[in-house]
């Protein structure tokens, strides 16, 4: 997987790359004088042109104003021969992408939790026993208590025993 994050930007390197040296020998002019106009030295510019070094937004910005180009013209034009070069490839091998839903049906979308209160009511109380039979009135309804597992038991019993020891100074 990080692999192909790795190649995924060198790749995006050398389309920047050739990108720069394209407009550069379009305009008719030498990599020395762009690298003096932008300010970078001629071999850093060069790597950057072949794809070796990944320049930062301030050197591209610097690169492109030596050009007489915008930084967004150039990562068009990088994302133009990014588009043209390589198929759509699906996030996860072997997933392909859901199919598209019939025109009749709305994608359901999640609702918050204030509209889910909203849909289903206040909260319900603690469940209740029914003593007697189940006709009987809900006034005989009792809460249910709640019994403490057996380790809650036991750590309890361990606090309270060990809550009134002493212990004997070291001699």
């Amino acid at each position: 997987m990080a692999t192909a994050g790795v190649s995924a930007m060198s790749l995006l390197r050398r389309v920047i790359g050739d990108v720069l040296r394209r407009i550069r020998r379009q305009q008719g002019r030498t990599i020395r004088e762009v690298a003096s106009v932008a300010g970078v030295s001629l071999p850093y510019l060069s790597e950057v042109e072949r794809g070796r070094k990944e320049a930062s937004s301030e050197v591209l910005a610097a690169i492109c104003r030596a050009l007489g180009i915008d930084l967004a013209e150039l990562l068009e034009e990088a994302r133009d021969e990014l588009r043209r070069g390589q198929p759509p490839v699906p996030a996860t091998p072997g997933v392909r992408p859901p199919a598209p839903l019939n025109p009749g049906v709305r994608p359901r979308v999640p609702a918050s939790r204030r509209d889910t209160a909203a849909l289903v009511g206040p909260r319900r109380p603690e469940p209740l026993a029914r003593l007697g039979a189940p006709d009987e009135p809900p006034h005989r309804l009792r809460p249910l208590r709640r019994v403490p597992g057996p380790r809650t038991t036991l750590m309890l019993a361990r606090r309270s025993a060990g809550a009134g020891r002493r212990r004997l100074p070291r001699a």
